[in-house]
């Protein structure tokens, strides 16, 4: 029985992070063709996830609407934690850079095995251990960190990067509490999306002139305006990518520990090379390909090692 839960959250944390690489199609077209900026991207993003899984559970499934009231405010602070992940995210981005900014949100798979130990009492192993080392250095290979010009950013930016790092952390560890306060994956994502995405709206209005990517007044909220192809466009970011990403990483924290989903996940920019190679048109170098056989190691060192300890328990 266990076997099979284990399975069930390996198979979760692939496909989140097959879905969760598609992303930046959907954000690439939406920049390119209409310079969405960021935050405001992230709040409809959060509104429009939460609105489908309102109306998916009204029709057919109502009572998972129910009993959530008891963690309310675990759900509000959660909600919180998913809100500074992605505006730390987006704002790291246009610090940073993608690469950049996409190496330092995977120092999260290091946080999420330290936390997890400290704070759930997980194992930290050496097999844990190695795993995140091959899998952070696949992502530096992935992203082209090894070049020094990517790397030329200011203190605020490599602060903001290792931040957005961070609280993706909490967010694992903060999933997987709540798998164990008994909630329902799904009822979870629709309750922490919606409380993301009132924090995201007040950051918009009330910090806007401050953040980089935010509305700068209430107007600028609905950038699209009448632009059918663009909100169509943003809500299948919506429907697709994030609402099946996000929701199949909470189906794998019930069956995983944080720290063994984050890495499984990690292997996203793997999904997103080959998907710029196959549907972009854009090679695929040599670090690329063996960065991408080094996050694999990464997940395989821990799937394995997990394998032999259940062996040896058995006999």
């Amino acid at each position: 029985m266990k076997n099979t839960s284990e399975n069930i959250g390996y198979l979760a944390a692939l496909g989140s992070a097959v879905f969760l690489s598609l992303t930046s199609i959907f954000i690439s077209y939406l920049n390119i063709h209409y310079q969405l900026p960021p935050l405001i991207l992230a709040f409809w993003r959060e509104i429009f996830v939460a609105l489908i899984l309102l109306v998916v559970f009204l029709v057919f499934k109502p009572r998972m609407l129910q009993g959530a009231a008891p963690h309310l405010p675990y759900l509000a602070a959660y909600g919180f934690v998913l809100a500074l992940f992605n505006a730390l995210w987006t704002i790291s981005v246009v610090l940073n850079g993608a690469a950049v900014g996409t190496v330092l949100c995977y120092c999260s798979a290091a946080f999420t095995a330290l936390l997890g130990w400290l704070i759930l009492k997980e194992s930290l192993t050496v097999a844990k251990v190695v795993a995140v080392l091959l899998s952070l250095a696949g992502c530096a290979l992935i992203v082209n960190a090894l070049d020094p010009v990517v790397w030329k950013v200011n203190a605020l930016g490599i602060i903001t990067g290792v931040a957005a790092g961070l609280f993706y952390a909490i967010y694992s560890l903060m999933g997987r509490s709540a798998s164990q306060r008994g909630l329902d994956p799904w009822t979870t994502l629709f309750y922490t999306f919606l409380i993301a995405a009132g924090f995201m709206l007040l950051m918009n209005l009330a910090l806007g002139k401050q953040l980089p990517g935010a509305a700068a007044n209430p107007a600028e909220l609905f950038w699209l305006g009448k632009s059918f192809m663009g909100w169509f466009i943003l809500f299948l970011l919506a429907a697709g990518p994030t609402l099946m990403g996000y929701g199949l990483y909470n189906v794998a924290l019930k069956h995983l520990p944080s720290s063994v989903a984050n890495l499984i996940v990690t292997i996203e920019p793997v999904f997103t090379a080959f998907t710029a190679y196959f549907v972009l048109g854009e090679r695929l170098t040599g670090r690329q390909i063996i960065g991408s056989f080094f996050v694999m190691a990464g997940v395989l060192v821990i799937r394995l090692y997990r394998e032999r300890t259940k062996s040896a328990n058995r006999e």
